[in-house]
């Protein structure tokens, strides 16, 4: 026995409060535009993609299974407590991507809202309109795994936490696989809504195009 088993219990309760956290604010965000006619806009597509990821993560099963320790009951609560860290360090990245990208999604929703000014789209803001659709697109292509893996381990290694047995961001990248094979088939749908929208934006569009 190493005696750290009150590190590996104290680290979980670190990145379990961690990812209720994120959960609260990821269940405060928006999902729904105030104007119905926007439901297909690419943001307020994807804060509803991200809506449905943010359910997903919280629902999707606890793997903690670990084969019975030789050593007796501490070695074999090292084993299910390093195994409940990767479930609960897994969990807290994806609850930070899916925050950071509502994130950049909400500011698309100012952008809009400010070229608008309260009107309807028409000709005059196309250019603009399609400008913060491509920004908000770099700014979720950007929200990568490596990204959000060194910013919490650095986040942790600045608030002075133990991170000794933190898994690795290929072990995350696995339970990633492994457990959120949902996502996949959101991620196919978000790309179907974003389709729908370009349609509506070329019926809005399309006759002044033509001219």
């Amino acid at each position: 026995m190493d005696g750290l088993n009150e590190y590996r219990t104290a680290r979980v309760a670190e990145l379990l409060s961690d990812f209720r956290t994120l959960q609260y604010y990821i269940a405060a965000a928006p999902c729904t535009p105030p104007d119905m006619d926007d439901y297909y806009t690419e943001g307020w597509a994807a804060l509803r993609q991200l809506a449905l990821d943010g359910q997903h993560i919280l629902n999707c099963a606890a793997d903690v299974t670990v084969p019975r320790a030789s050593g007796g009951p501490d070695e074999q609560a090292k084993a299910e407590l390093k195994q409940v860290n990767l479930d609960a360090y897994a969990r807290r990245h994806e609850g930070q991507k899916i925050y950071l990208r509502q994130a950049a999604a909400q500011r698309w929703v100012e952008w809009r809202d400010q070229i608008l000014m309260g009107d309807r789209p028409h000709s005059g803001h196309q250019a603009p309109l399609e400008a913060v659709d491509q920004q908000l697109r770099a700014e979720l292509a950007s929200i990568t795994d490596d990204v959000i893996y060194s910013e919490l381990q650095l986040s942790d290694i600045n608030l002075g936490r133990w991170t000794a047995e933190d898994p690795s961001l290929r072990a995350v990248q696995r339970w990633e696989d492994e457990n959120m094979g949902g996502i996949e088939y959101m991620t196919i749908m978000f790309q179907c809504a974003v389709h729908a929208k370009q349609w509506y934006m070329g019926e809005l569009f399309g006759p002044i195009r033509r001219t």
